[in-house]
Formats: C-alpha cells, sequence, structure tokens
C-alpha cells in the first residue's frame, strides 16, 4: 500500500468531496490532552494501539497525523 503526505487543504478538499476518509490520530496519550485542536471522529492510535484500526473500511483512505 502506497505511502502519500498531503497537505491539510488537500485532505480538507478530499472530505469536502465525499472521499471516504479516516483520520487517524497518532499522537501521545500526553500531546494528545494537551492540544485543543482535535479533528472530530479521528480515530486515537498510537503505535502501541494499532488494535483501534481493527474494523475499518479497507477502501478508505487513512491519513494519519501526530505533531
Amino acid at each position: 500500500m502506497p505511502s502519500n503526505k498531503i497537505s491539510a487543504e488537500e485532505a480538507n478538499a478530499r472530505a469536502l468531496a465525499g472521499e471516504p476518509l479516516v483520520f487517524v490520530d497518532a499522537r501521545s496519550a500526553e500531546a494528545w490532552q494537551k492540544s485543543s485542536r482535535k479533528i472530530p471522529g479521528a480515530i486515537r492510535a498510537t503505535a502501541d494501539n494499532v488494535a483501534a484500526l481493527d474494523g475499518i473500511d479497507p477502501n478508505s483512505t487513512l491519513i494519519v497525523y501526530c505533531t
């Protein structure tokens, strides 16, 4: 599966266009708690909790972000 970097603007445009996207917040618990910026509906999955990704539609595009 290819991995590509995209800008926040492109991610937003793709979401607005209706593309099936899943946002994955990979920040540490500490970074996540301190942040006031969170994407509603994003799945929280860190390196030690990849099980959080079970059940994701395989046809969706994952957009993983961290600090």
